[in-house]
């Protein structure tokens, strides 16, 4: 199957490769910071994550003085990541060692499990794994006193945000607020994809941060040596659709759609049964594992399981079945709804298809990641978007599949981005039975792509539509000549970016128009940031003032001012076509990392000349260009100066270009 993206690694195995400790290249750097009270890593799926904090929190129980950890996953399939594991053998100093008693992320509610959590408080044990809801319920119960010398590690720590209404946040931000604490903070894509991060400025500044990017892991992989990445566009119903893409010899992961999606038929079950009928006859669902066994006509029994049934009973046998897979023979594929999305660990996933156009890039990184684990046998992984075809123009889906692309590829590089949420209109004929006009999450109007940040809402007062109708462009230009933003501006290193957004525009909105609520003040503010932010190269006024904006959101990347191209053609596909990309090798990748690298740097021209004699001198002792990542400040700068002289002289090429 073609790819709309493919990238291609080294193959080199040094990810994989464990020190005189046992540790791989992401655990070592993490626990090289072991010593830090707030600890933030940013590393992909199967890069080690849980292992990593099993080093740091032995290492604080034994050295530092911690009295307990804690360890808060969003789900309780993802609690066997952080099961009891021999750390001796491959050289540690301590077992990882959980006694069942206080592994609560067993079956039950998680409000029951709140007098265990404070009786596990109250005893001398050491390690407790629960869920992210258990945590919030139990810290409302006894407060931050209790969780004092004690560690926090919260696995998929993007559940937090720094809105005031996120109880997990709000856990996160007492225990600071306290002091006592030791916290880690572990997620393999720390952005929202909106307008909320994950932690206020002055928070974030406490941690110390180590990053470790997709491009680092999947290069450092002995077995995997590709990553393909598909959007196909289908038309009447997907069901239909689907067994042009579901490959019965790939071990795959199906995400169906949410009942509420416009793909949904509204019956999961019926959803179910349409794609075990496409993969062949049942034969018998098996008692001991719960899995369904299907005779395909190559004449393979594959092993489905189904993790869309709600009895729970039969779920809880899929899901331990699933904790327990050995062989690559186990299971051959895994329908799903929302599970099995972040944290889930199947090595031999080869392919993860996604019904349903997933408007939050956390999400697709995370699904992304189902398929990246490193085994013998699997040299590629795929993600695979099935949508409805658009009522747009081909040129138009192109464009906008694209700015996915950048956003999904910077992602896999750990930069922020502010993801395009597109919309499509979908055909009035389209997975709609009563064939009314359906919305997914891509729109345009008038030919033009509508772009808005995640998690908008609809004006709720006529006061707020009216001054976004009439006034905004207005007041984006006030917002942008005020003195603390345009101060702010020419300090970007002095002063975060979220303080502009989240005080200064607000401050602006305020003055202008006093009579507005704060719920007002707050849904304009939303509309001023994502004006000034992604319609910078169209407005046609105060451009410098837009591109200063941008350029203090430095936490994050728009996408659309990255100018790569990396749509090839558009294909016929199905009844409808896919859209397909220019091959995206390690080469291109790396660019792409230079493209936003280069938005960023603060440099001068005469800095740039005076650094090239150094850059060359390096090119030629190393064999190799200074890296971007390095941990040497000085070759980093070098690397920066590299992209600044190429970004300049991809301004002068287009310059000189005629038209």
């Amino acid at each position: 199957m073609p790819d709309f993206v493919h990238v291609t690694y080294g193959q080199t195995g040094a990810s994989q490769k464990q020190d005189a400790m046992g540790m791989r290249a992401m655990q070592a750097r993490a626990y090289a910071e072991r010593g830090s009270q707030y600890l933030l890593v940013k590393a992909p799926p199967a890069s080690g994550k849980s292992r990593a904090l099993m080093f740091i929190g032995l290492d604080k129980l034994e050295h530092q003085a911690i009295r307990k950890v804690i360890v808060a996953v969003p789900e309780r399939s993802i609690g066997a990541s952080f099961r009891s594991t021999k750390l001796t053998e491959h050289g540690f100093f301590r077992d990882w060692a959980v006694d069942d008693e206080w592994n609560l992320c067993t079956a039950g509610g998680d409000a029951g499990k709140v007098g265990r959590f404070q009786a596990f408080m109250e005893s001398d044990a050491e390690v407790l794994i629960c869920t992210h809801a258990t945590l919030r319920f139990a810290y409302d119960k006894i407060g931050a006193e209790p969780f004092a010398n004690c560690l926090l590690a919260v696995d998929e720590f993007h559940h937090a945000s720094a809105d005031a209404d996120s109880r997990l946040g709000e856990v996160v931000r007492g225990l600071m607020a306290d002091g006592r604490s030791h916290i880690v903070a572990m997620t393999g894509s720390y952005f929202r994809g909106d307008s909320i991060p994950v932690l206020r400025p002055e928070d974030e500044e406490r941690f110390t941060r180590v990053s470790y990017t997709y491009y680092e892991q999947l290069n450092g992989y002995m077995h995997l040596k590709s990553l393909g990445i598909g959007y196909h566009f289908y038309r009447g119903r997907y069901l239909d659709a689907i067994n042009e893409i579901l490959d019965p010899d790939k071990k795959t992961i199906i995400h169906i759609p949410s009942v509420n999606a416009a793909e949904s038929t509204k019956e999961k079950y019926e959803e179910v049964d349409r794609i075990l009928d496409h993969l062949g006859d049942v034969v018998q669902t098996d008692p001991v594992t719960g899995l369904h066994h299907v005779l395909h006509k190559s004449g393979k029994v594959l092993k489905v399981a189904d993790l869309v049934e709600d009895d729970e009973k039969t779920r809880n046998r899929v899901m331990e079945t699933l904790r327990n897979i050995e062989g690559r023979d186990d299971v051959d594929i895994i329908i799903a709804l929302g599970m099995a999305k972040e944290g889930f660990d199947w090595i031999y996933c080869e392919h993860a298809l996604t019904v349903g156009y997933r408007g939050s890039l956390t999400e697709i990184i995370q699904i992304i990641g189902r398929a990246t684990r490193d085994c013998p046998g699997k040299s590629h992984a795929q993600f695979t978007n099935l949508i409805a075809e658009p009522d747009a123009s081909a040129d138009n889906v192109a464009e906008a599949v694209n700015n996915m692309l950048k956003a999904i590829a910077a992602s896999l590089l750990m930069e922020q981005v502010l993801a395009p949420n597109f919309k499509f209109k979908t055909r009035a004929t389209d997975d709609n039975i009563d064939g009314g006009a359906k919305i997914v999450d891509i729109d345009y109007a008038n030919s033009e792509t509508t772009v808005a940040i995640k998690g908008f809402a609809e004006p709720s007062t006529p006061r707020v539509r009216q001054i976004l109708q009439s006034d905004l462009v207005d007041l984006t230009a006030s917002v942008m000549q005020d003195e603390r933003v345009l101060r702010a501006a020419m300090n970007p290193e002095e002063i975060p970016p979220e303080v502009v957004t989240a005080v200064y525009v607000p401050k602006v909105i305020e003055t202008k128009y006093p009579d507005l609520s704060p719920q007002e003040v707050e849904e304009v503010r939303q509309h001023v940031v994502a004006n000034a932010a992604f319609k910078a190269s169209s407005s046609g006024g105060l451009p410098e003032l837009n591109d200063n904006l941008i350029k203090l959101a430095n936490k994050f990347i728009n996408v659309k001012d990255l100018d790569i191209d990396l749509i090839d053609s558009v294909n016929p596909f199905q009844l409808a076509y896919e859209i397909m990309s220019k091959s995206v090798d390690a080469d291109v990748l790396k660019r792409i990392h230079g493209a936003i690298t280069a938005r960023r740097i603060q440099m001068t021209e005469e800095e740039a000349v005076a650094l090239w004699p150094r850059i060359k001198s390096f090119s030629e002792t190393h064999g190799r260009e200074p890296s971007l990542t390095a941990q040497n400040p000085m070759e980093r700068r070098l690397a920066e100066a590299l992209e600044w002289i190429r970004a300049k002289k991809r301004e002068h090429l287009r310059t000189q270009q005629p038209g």
